[in-house]
């Protein structure tokens, strides 16, 4: 955990931003952890999934990548990351959740995701912050949103045979990421 800690604040200090020894705000921390993630999201869905699928039409992404021999989708990519970092550390998680889930499992739970994922819905650009309580803990809860960076995004959700809304469009909101760091 000590080695989660020091790299956030590294990162932070490295990044331009300033360090004391009791750390960085809730609010920088999950501002950094997002770049990263979005960052490599981003990677991933235009330069393997879009260009690969959609593009060049070599391979195709699904669900069950493993009995079609495809490609992993984004969404399960990002997952997979966020069930390898619980396995490692308690000092933050992360989720990628939507107001308009494919996946049932990946619908808001709480009152603070909720409210946080109509907010970003509702004000694109713009990120969501609160605190919330969890278990008889308290949590710094950050929710960033997930945008519609390639056509293999909104293609995929748009033609699901599982989906509740059928209209996204590149730069839409498809949902946001959920990251929470206990207080």
């Amino acid at each position: 955990m000590a080695k989660v800690k020091a790299l956030i604040v590294g990162a932070g200090v490295a990044l331009g931003g300033s360090a004391s020894a009791d750390g960085m705000d809730y609010e920088t921390v999950t501002d950094l952890l997002h770049l990263v993630m979005s960052s490599d999201r981003t990677v991933y869905t235009r330069m393997i999934v879009n260009r690969l699928a959609v593009e060049e039409g070599v391979i195709k992404a699904s669900e069950h990548f493993e009995d079609d021999k495809a490609l992993v989708l984004p969404a399960q990519m990002f997952r997979f990351g966020s069930e390898m970092v619980a396995e490692e550390t308690d000092e933050f998680s992360y989720s990628l959740l939507s107001l308009w889930p494919i996946n049932k499992q990946n619908a808001p739970t709480t009152p603070m995701e909720k409210e946080g994922l109509e907010y970003i819905a509702a004000n694109p650009g713009e990120n969501f912050y609160g605190e919330e309580e969890l278990g008889g803990e308290t949590y710094f809860t950050a929710v960033y949103p997930d945008i519609a960076v390639a056509e293999a995004c909104w293609a995929c959700h748009n033609d699901h045979k599982d989906t509740p809304r059928t209209d996204f469009k590149a730069g839409d909101v498809m949902g946001g990421v959920v990251i929470r760091i206990p207080m």
